[in-house]
């Protein structure tokens, strides 16, 4: 059986202006509202959850995983191997137009696929629902896939029912996949989009999708098992992988957290050494001694006076994260460094606008002198304000105006001025801000 989306839905539905009033009455704590009788059982009882848990009704999700560490984790996940089944039975015809949006995640509700109807997508991300967000019901509240794993059945959120604000224009079916042996439950599948997507028959795909996924697993073990040699040798332990991220925005003094095998790690740095290990993330290829003193200390400095100091970096990293202990002629890191600052960019070049904002904490190491981390802390500041400028929706462009960046920009002011309705009370404001730049 593979979907058909073009379905309509008819019959009695819960008020949408009503289930919206009894979010807010359970937001300001007011629990014993009767309004809140009214709403589904199964969405109260997620939404005092999550009230409980102190999640935010709005904003994004965190991002958990980027770039190639999620490529890293997908290639290895359990379910990489039934996607294309998964896709057959959930995404017919042209998957690109097939206007829904399908993501699989991992058991603690991240997002590792996402795909489906291209300009859906497009939408979502503005919400956060990217590969690599975390959508656990403990992370956005109510939700299909964070609460289905919670719950560990198959669970339909329409619309106003989601926690998180931000999600209300969209609805969603979500099923927990378990391993067919121990019944752990090892991802989520989540079909996303309009009414079409909470019929019941899209309940009986998406769980149908699920149970074929879990048989195709434990047929696939079987078949590995027998195909497996009689004898084997006892392989080499593999040497642990270090997975490194240098946090440097908003901060002077960054934060390194390594994870190995074996161990997770966290240590915060000195100005100096975080400004080294930044520009040897941003140089994979590796710099000469003469070029990193130029962009760490200026342009007359002398290789004498970084010898010293890398050093004293690599007795801190033999300590702590050994795996990023620099080589030398040319220095370099043997392992992939990755920054939050990165991480960023990344989203831009997504379209997850809203995401990259939530994720830019600050400018990167604002208290840095190095001319290479200035010349950095620019490149992040100036692709950040471009594509506010450029691509960001309304609510997007008003909440860079919020931060240091945005506050001071007259241009994005007057840009959101223009967006705003022209009986909005947002406009006075934006107005008396303008009027205080331009006086100087």
């Amino acid at each position: 059986m593979v979907a058909s989306w073009q379905v309509s839905r008819e019959g009695p539905e819960a008020s949408r202006l009503l289930i919206e009033r009894a979010h807010e009455e359970l937001l300001a704590g007011n629990l014993d509202d009767k309004r809140l009788q009214s709403v589904r059982p199964l969405v109260r009882e997620s939404w005092v959850r999550s009230w409980r848990g102190r999640v935010g009704p709005e904003g994004a999700p965190p991002i958990d995983l980027m770039s190639e560490e999620l490529e890293e984790y997908r290639r290895t996940h359990p379910l990489a191997s039934a996607m294309d089944m998964i896709r057959a039975l959930l995404l017919p015809g042209s998957p690109e137009e097939s206007g829904v949006v399908i993501a699989v995640g991992d058991q603690a509700g991240r997002l590792l696929w996402i795909e489906g109807d291209r300009q859906l997508q497009s939408l979502t991300e503005g919400m956060g629902f990217i590969a690599g967000a975390n959508w656990a019901e403990d992370a956005v509240g109510t939700s299909a896939p964070g609460t289905a794993l919670t719950l560990g059945q198959s669970v339909q959120i329409r619309g106003a029912e989601h926690y998180n604000r931000l999600v209300h224009p969209w609805s969603c079916t979500a099923a927990p996949v378990r391993d067919p042996e121990t019944q752990r439950v090892v991802g989520v599948i989540d079909i996303t989009g309009g009414e079409e997507v909470v019929t019941t028959q899209a309940r009986l795909l998406v769980d149908a999708t699920a149970r074929a996924v879990e048989s195709e697993m434990l047929v696939a073990r079987l078949r590995q098992r027998s195909e497996a040699p009689r004898a084997t040798t006892m392989a080499s332990r593999p040497k642990p992988t270090t997975r490194a991220t240098l946090h440097v925005l908003g901060r002077d003094r960054a934060r390194l957290e390594t994870e190995t095998e074996l161990e997770e790690s966290v240590i915060e740095l000195s100005a100096r050494h975080a400004a080294i290990l930044l520009m040897l993330a941003l140089h994979r290829q590796g710099l000469s001694a003469e070029r990193l003193s130029e962009l760490v200390y200026g342009a007359d400095a002398s290789p004498d006076t970084l010898r010293p100091e890398m050093v004293r970096l690599r007795k801190v990293l033999e300590k702590h994260a050994p795996s990023l202990v620099p080589e030398s002629r040319p220095y370099r890191l043997a392992v992939p460094l990755e920054t939050d600052a990165h991480d960023v960019l990344s989203l831009l070049d997504r379209g997850a606008h809203r995401v990259a904002l939530t994720a830019y904490r600050g400018p990167v190491l604002p208290e840095s002198t190095s001319p290479g981390v200035e010349e950095f802390r620019e490149t992040v500041r100036a692709a950040l304000r471009e594509v506010m400028l450029s691509e960001a929706s309304l609510d997007v462009l008003l909440a860079y105006a919020e931060i240091p960046e945005g506050q001071a920009d007259a241009e994005a002011l007057r840009l959101a001025l223009e967006m705003l309705p022209a009986r909005s009370p947002r406009r006075a404001g934006l107005v008396t801000r303008i009027e205080r730049l331009e006086r100087g």
